[in-house]
């Protein structure tokens, strides 16, 4: 309950502690000014409400392209034609492309050395590495042609993984360039010398599986930014790419399954009568129909075909293509229909056998809940297919990624490989948006992509299980990083290359600020329309980061340079204290005649934690879970874990609001149990957030109420608020639902803090013994089983 009172006279060491608050002596910083200048000026293609100017422009390229993977030699040969189409108002003498393949080069490599230290053992494998001087590893991309469309040699440099083409003559504004490059390299063991494309071999049937990424010399960026994006890819920053048409032949063993970006333009002529029948049926298919099935695939694994296949592919509008070839790909899919704009998707799925009992039953079905989830929170999906290829790893391009999700030999899963693999399947084909669509530069802002990417990834969990245990994206989760020493800590605003901490700091410190946004300082009204704005505005284009914060202000009315100053460009963590409770009790003589006396009541939080979303989540009837659709798919873990929990929910309930008229002098019997209270805070961490409290009272009522960030604006250290209760307060909590990131909890409290419940005490409730937890009436079954 919550007092606004017109007049009522407290103690004067009261009123004293008000007079200091409402007069601050000191530390008034910059924490709320605007970005200014930090923010590049806006103009006529970037303005300053974050969309696209009346001037915004951006080049494209169009590719026609041919390879040939010979699996003896695990060699790929390519060649490729390519129309680059300027757009730009300026004179081109030059172009760069990316020769990114180069990162497995012990030679053309982009040479970013760390520093090392002697090892306590090392393997005969990595010593070679460190033989000097260096010898040519093999790997890397070999130029055989670079030509012009009539077949005349270009003029070319190679610097590590870029490549500049001398023009014959500058490309003017509305002009096009078309090239031709034939190349090769040799496949590199993904499995060994890492990265994102290559093979792993299979030993106990001696096949492979392919990966074919980064794997075509391909454009460079260039934007009104920046001009050209040449920065080196290292393996970290990914990629900066240009929108384009691409057609693509892949010429393979006939015996390999093949899956790429866009829409397969000859299965007629690959596929077998059967499985082309099976195509066709899964492309009217609400459910997952088996195209290729896992017995084609173990019968294709025991002998290798020494003829040829020729498989096609094309897509639209897409900034990159990617690739997979095996014969040991079994190959699901199903349709999904996007509401928003009625498009007809292919969901699929390609994994050996190794992954068969996890991936026929989760994958094809996480692909389809993904594009209709991120649909909802950003744009319609555009493009007709979307696939899942279990990989061993985790990787994005559009429309096909890689991800990891195998069986032990037995066919048998832990509930966590179970989870891992949907949430990787999740995050990788929610990359079809951020960057896929949305086209950020990776290769300078990680978090624009992974950042964005693992919020709507933690929203799309969400509506696949409630009870799904997200990593990123809730406050609490951040804690840790966040309370490390500021030498160990450094900006989201940091370049790609320069992370140290690159998981904290590119995926969950940006993903974390989001739902921070959304669910305490927004609102899930304001930040959605913003945030779908923002998608909207910059799909199919190149946002950069001012894009985003501007669009996010510009949309919801909200100045939220203070959040973007101190979460993304700063280091401070949230810790904020509770230093100080003064109690003052009214005098009862002093009461005015003829003054209201209105106060208004808030519902009361759930008495155990759980993470808000969860909890906004659970109440909204508007939100169907995926997983209380499909209970008829799920496994045992899904299945017992629910079952241990019978028990009703939480009741809540509202205080009756009696709005008390015409307080009169001799009325004292009104008042004689009300309190004040002056609370007084200090912000130690640095970085200002709401102040949410959760008071209990004597009588067990619980209230709370939120004070946004603004009011530390001319304080930015200390600052104190004053309530007016009714009767007695117990205890006071701040941030009582970890919404804040708050890094230190233990200076969170005032008054009686409440015992934990102890494992003894949950078994009595499990057994219906115990009165503690009555309220909630819940009972964890994993801490029942003392886990």
């Amino acid at each position: 309950m919550k007092f606004k009172i017109a007049t009522l006279l407290f103690c004067s060491a009261f009123a004293f502690g008000q007079n200091i608050q409402n007069n601050p002596t000191s530390n008034h910083g910059n924490k709320f000014e605007q970005l200014g200048t930090i923010l590049p000026t806006a103009n006529i293609y970037r303005t300053g409400s974050g969309a696209p100017g009346q001037g915004y422009w951006q080049n494209r390229a169009d590719y026609d392209i041919t390879a040939f993977l010979d699996e003896d030699k695990r060699n790929l040969r390519g060649s490729e034609t390519i129309t680059y189409y300027n757009n730009s108002p300026d004179d081109l003498e030059y172009i760069w492309l990316q020769l990114d393949e180069n990162e497995h080069s012990s030679l053309k490599d982009a040479g970013y050395d760390d520093g090392t230290k002697l090892p306590k053992m090392i393997t005969t494998d990595r010593l070679k590495t460190t033989e000097l001087p260096v010898k040519d590893n093999g790997y890397g991309v070999n130029l055989e042609k670079v030509r012009d469309d009539s077949g005349l040699p270009l003029q070319f440099v190679v610097n590590k993984t870029m490549m500049r083409i001398d023009l014959p003559k500058v490309l003017k504004k509305g002009e096009k360039f078309t090239f031709k490059i034939d190349w090769n390299y040799k496949f590199p063991n993904r499995m060994v010398m890492g990265g994102r494309g290559g093979y792993e071999n299979f030993r106990e049937d001696g096949n492979d599986l392919y990966t074919i990424t980064q794997w075509y010399p391909r454009m460079c960026v260039y934007s009104d930014f920046k001009g050209w994006q040449t920065n080196q890819f290292t393996g970290r920053g990914e990629f900066a790419l240009v929108f384009g048409n691409f057609k693509v032949s892949m010429n393979v063993p006939a015996d390999h399954i093949v899956a790429g970006t866009g829409v397969g333009k000859n299965y007629e002529q690959v596929l077998t009568s059967a499985q082309l029948s099976r195509w066709k049926q899964a492309q009217n298919s609400n459910e997952p129909v088996e195209i290729v099935t896992l017995e084609e695939a173990k019968k294709a694994e025991k002998s290798k075909s020494k003829d040829r296949k020729i498989w096609k592919f094309e897509a639209e509008n897409v900034r990159d293509f990617a690739w997979t070839s095996s014969r040991k790909f079994i190959w699901d899919g199903m349709k999904v229909t996007i509401p928003e704009n009625k498009n007809e998707v292919m969901a699929m799925s390609l994994y050996p056998k190794e992954a068969y009992n996890l991936y026929r039953k989760f994958s094809t079905r996480a692909v389809a809940h993904t594009i209709k989830t991120y649909s909802e929170f950003t744009i319609p999906y555009p493009y007709p297919v979307a696939q899942s290829i279990e990989a061993a790893n985790g990787m994005e391009y559009p429309m096909i990624c890689f991800n990891y999700g195998r069986t032990e030999k037995d066919g048998t899963y832990s509930e966590g490989i179970k989870n891992g693999m949907i949430g990787v399947i999740v995050h990788e084909v929610g990359h079809n948006f951020f960057p896929m669509i949305i086209n950020s530069d990776e290769r300078q802002w990680s978090w624009m992509d992974e950042g964005l990417n693992t919020f709507v990834e933690y929203l799309t969990e969400e509506k696949w299980d409630n009870k799904f245990p997200s990593r990123r994206g809730p406050a609490h989760t951040i804690v840790d990083y966040m309370k490390l020493p500021k030498d160990q800590l450094e900006p989201i605003m940091t370049n790609s290359e320069n992370i140290i901490q690159f998981g904290p700091n590119a995926y969950s410190k940006p993903a974390t600020g989001l739902n921070i946004l959304r669910e305490t300082i927004m609102g899930r009204e304001l930040f959605d329309k913003a945030f779908k704005t923002y998608a909207k505005r910059w799909a199919f284009k190149h946002p950069e980061p001012a894009d985003f914060f501007r669009t996010m202000n510009d949309a919801s009315a909200e100045n939220l340079d203070w959040f973007w100053r101190g979460w993304f460009y700063g280091i401070d963590p949230v810790d904020i204290s509770i230093d100080k409770v003064t109690v003052a009790t009214p005098d009862l003589d002093a009461v005015v005649k003829n003054k209201e006396v209105i106060y208004t009541v808030d519902k009361p939080q759930q008495n155990e934690f759980t993470d808000i979303s969860k909890i906004r989540n659970k109440e909204d009837k508007n939100i169907v879970f995926y997983t209380d659709v499909e209970k008829e798919t799920q496994d045992f873990y899904w299945k017992y874990n629910r079952g241990m929990e019978k028990v009703d929910q939480a009741k809540s309930y509202t205080l009756k609001n009696d709005n008390l008229e015409n307080i009169a002098a001799n009325d004292k019997v009104n008042l004689q149990n009300m309190t004040a209270y002056q609370i007084d805070f200090t912000n130690k961490g640095g970085l200002v957030m709401p102040i949410i409290l959760e008071f209990t009272f004597e009588d067990g009522s619980k209230l709370t109420d939120k004070s946004s960030a603004q009011i530390w604006r001319k304080n930015e250290n200390n600052v104190s608020k004053t309530y007016y209760f009714d009767k007695k307060l117990k205890s006071i909590q701040l941030d009582p639902m970890r919404e804040t990131a708050d890094i230190d909890t233990s200076n969170n409290f005032w008054g009686e803090i409440p015992a934990p419940t102890s494992k003894f005490e949950v078994f009595k409730m499990k057994q219906g013994g115990s009165a503690r937890g009555a309220s909630t009436g819940k009972v964890n079954p994993m801490q029942a089983a003392g886990k």
